[in-house]
């Protein structure tokens, strides 16, 4: 007990130091007189004790809550550091110590081969680095291809830091919803085309798309202007409000507009007391469900960018603001909103250099296949018109997978098939397309219809069936116009009208339209004609007939280069009559080989 006590007496102060004069140099502190105090770590008490810090308490070592900090008890060696600069230390390691880890995230774990270049050189002498130039030298692996493995292994785990869970990912689980629907009776909001059943059907058709999501009601309220901040009128906003409080178990609203503000979005949550989405939120949700390939993933991820910085808006306005330092203390300082939309700015930044390094790829492949001049063809149209039906009809490719759904197809993809005169061309189905949907959200899939541009013919797939055919035809060559396509492949476009099995007595609607059933095969063949006629013109392919001699290498290398049609065979002289399609350069290159040959036109 006296011991004790006597440890609780107040501590005499240190003996005080003669400070150096202005200029002078600073003493050195005596080794055994003072230790690295990163700070108080094991939550015990400071003492001065003979001159020399100590801490009551154990230090916490890797097991425990906080990081592994040098023993304050351990006196620093010879080389001790000057005071001034030990207390910057203990400050950072404090500052450290208290700052929020909500920012961090888990370094890439690195495989063996890279903790292997991490580790400490040979000493001169030993033939490590002999042995390292040796191997170079000798076809292994040199520092150059050590570093693009290390920039390979960083872009794969920034990449999967950017596909990561989406912060606007809908909840998981059944979904209860009740559609309501603005309907604007006047004025220039109002479409000509189409009827407020009409737009909330397709709504149904949305929500049906979900898996476990179910429609409770829908309700069509008639208003003047939808951007306002309770989007309907006083009282038809009470009888609305009334109406979803009575609906039993409902768990969110889907209000059919583009877009809902987020102080919008904030007053309707309050006012309904359940979750409300607008379409371009349930079609985010729609894509993510349906994504399959990283470019897909990668394109959400870049829609995602506006709903995030509106979100962001209206927290801010429920948080305090971050005073900034002044021009003597701690710098400028950033605020909360500033800091947040940096780090979507940085993550913008990283999601286009990624699309753009897949957009390189597909690039290269465009290049081979230009390259072996297959005339290529994008089949594009509304969602669900069947488009990828019509591929696998006129292709035979027995592994695509058609789905009665909407947005079954986020990705660009290529199909081989064959026209009437034996020419192989490529089919590319793309992503489908909708109404009122933002401008950001069509801007993300920038990077896969650019695929369109690229090709020599367009097939425009329509449901003929649907009772808003003529808006859907006006929405998707309103897209291809915004994709500044050449004017001569939007004036070539083959327009398909497809489901006419569907319809009893079908009249054609445009003059140059085709009638087809993709599902039943009914007018493929003329389909397959026009396409071939139309690919002639695009491409400057000529139909030729040319006599070769059968000893000669004439014939092998039509059937490489060209594509033959038919071969007449005259033995009675050892030639043959080959009817061909060979573009323009297979031409010239056929001419200079073989320059006696007998070509005529077809």
């Amino acid at each position: 007990m006296k011991q004790r006590k006597k440890l609780n007496s107040p501590t005499p102060p240190p003996p005080s130091r003669a400070l150096p004069r202005r200029g002078g140099p600073r003493p050195r502190a005596a080794p055994a007189s003072i230790t690295a105090l990163p700070g108080p770590v094991g939550g015990g008490e400071r003492r001065h004790m003979g001159g020399r810090r100590r801490f009551r308490g154990g230090r916490k070592d890797a097991a425990g809550d906080g990081p592994s900090l040098p023993c304050p008890e351990e006196p620093m060696g010879p080389g001790s550091l000057s005071r001034s600069l030990l207390l910057r230390c203990r400050r950072a390691a404090a500052a450290a110590l208290d700052a929020p880890r909500w920012h961090c995230r888990p370094l890439p774990a690195r495989p063996l081969s890279a903790a292997a270049r991490l580790r400490a050189p040979h000493p001169p002498g030993t033939g490590g680095g002999g042995r390292r130039k040796g191997a170079a030298g000798a076809g292994g692996r040199g520092e150059e291809e050590d570093e693009e493995e290390e920039e390979e292994e960083e872009d794969e785990a920034e990449l999967e830091e950017l596909l990561g869970p989406s912060p606007l990912a809908l909840e998981p689980g059944a979904q209860r919803v009740a559609i309501v629907h603005p309907a604007v009776k006047w004025g220039p909001r109002k479409s000509p085309l189409t009827t407020a059943e009409l737009q909330i059907a397709e709504a149904v058709a949305l929500v049906d798309t979900l898996q476990n999501w179910t429609v409770l009601d829908k309700i069509i309220i008639p208003t003047k202007n939808p951007d306002k901040k309770f989007v309907f009128g006083k009282g038809n906003f009470q009888v609305l409000t009334e109406k979803i409080k009575k609906l039993p178990h409902l768990t969110a609203v889907f209000l059919n507009v583009q877009r809902v503000s987020s102080l919008t979005k904030k007053e309707l949550e309050g006012a309904w007391g359940v979750k409300v989405f607008d379409r371009y939120t349930i079609v985010l949700h729609i894509f993510r469900c349906n994504a399959r390939t990283k470019e897909a993933k990668l394109q959400i991820a870049l829609a995602e960018i506006p709903l995030l910085r509106s979100n962001l808006k209206n927290e801010v306005s429920q948080r305090d603001q971050q005073r900034g330092g002044s021009r003597y203390i701690m710098g400028s300082g950033e605020t909360f909103l500033e800091t947040q939309n940096r780090i979507l700015k940085e993550r913008e930044l990283k999601i286009r250099n990624a699309l753009e390094k897949l957009r390189r790829k597909r690039s290269l492949l465009r290049t081979q296949r230009r390259k072996r001049e297959f005339p290529m063809i994008s089949v594009m149209g509304y969602t669900n018109c069947g488009k990828t039906t019509l591929i696998k009809a006129l292709t035979g490719e027995a592994g695509l997978q058609p789905r009665d759904q909407l947005f079954a197809t986020l990705d660009v993809t290529a199909h081989a098939g064959y026209l009437p005169s034996h020419m192989a061309v490529i089919y590319v189905d793309t992503i489908g397309f909708l109404t009122d949907l933002p401008h950001n959200l069509v801007e993300s899939f920038s990077a896969t219809l650019e695929e369109v541009a690229y090709t020599d013919l367009i097939v425009h797939v329509r449901d003929i069936t649907h009772p808003e055919t003529i808006l859907q035809k006006a929405t998707v060559l309103s897209v291809l116009k915004n994709l500044n396509l050449p004017s001569h492949l939007l004036d070539s476009i083959v327009e398909v009208h497809n489901k006419v099995d569907l319809i009893e007595r079908y009249k054609p609607t445009e003059e140059n339209a085709l009638a087809i059933s993709a599902l039943h095969g009914h007018g493929l063949e003329e389909l397959k004609q026009e396409i071939e006629k139309k690919i002639l013109t695009a491409t400057g392919k000529k139909i030729l007939t040319i006599d070769v001699n059968l000893e000669g290498p004439q014939l092998s290398w039509l059937y490489k280069e060209a594509t033959v049609q038919e071969v007449e065979v005259m033995p009675e002289d050892g030639t043959a009559r080959v009817k061909v399609i060979i573009s323009s350069s297979a031409f010239g290159r056929y001419k200079n080989l073989f320059p006696n040959s007998k070509i005529f036109m077809s």
